[in-house]
């Protein structure tokens, strides 16, 4: 049985840092695509990472390129998201998922379509103030 198990909010001061884990059981890994969505009260869930664990590629949302990193640690089946320059717009509960059939699409549109990911953790909720 897969499982996503996000780890890492909390409440942080804008400007601040947190870093986001999502550690991975249940499936052998191969080149998928990983991704962190966030959703505030209210609105819709968005895209806010991904990453191709085969090949490295990373897409950012607009909002907090230059901000935020997403990484991978294969050894540990482990995504990261590393959060600095944090924002109160940043308020939201963040979730890791996974599509376990494919890569990333080389556009990026994974970012934009939630329901491509066939597989979500239970979220983290991360509230910046101001």
């Amino acid at each position: 049985q897969v499982q996503l198990v996000e780890a890492g909010g909390g409440p942080v001061q804008a400007g601040g840092s947190l870093r986001l884990s999502c550690v991975a059981s249940g499936y052998t890994a191969g080149s998928d695509c990983m991704g962190w969505f966030r959703q505030a009260p209210g609105k819709e869930r968005e895209g806010v990472a991904v990453i191709d664990t085969g090949s490295g590629r990373t897409y950012f949302a607009d909002s907090v390129k230059g901000r935020f990193t997403i990484s991978q640690d294969n050894a540990k089946n482990t995504v990261y998201l590393q959060m600095n320059s944090l924002k109160p717009e940043d308020t939201a509960m963040y979730y890791c998922a996974a599509d376990l059939r494919r890569s990333c699409r080389l556009d990026g549109g994974h970012l934009y379509v939630p329901s491509w990911f066939n597989y979500w953790g239970q979220g983290t909720q991360v509230t910046v103030s101001s």
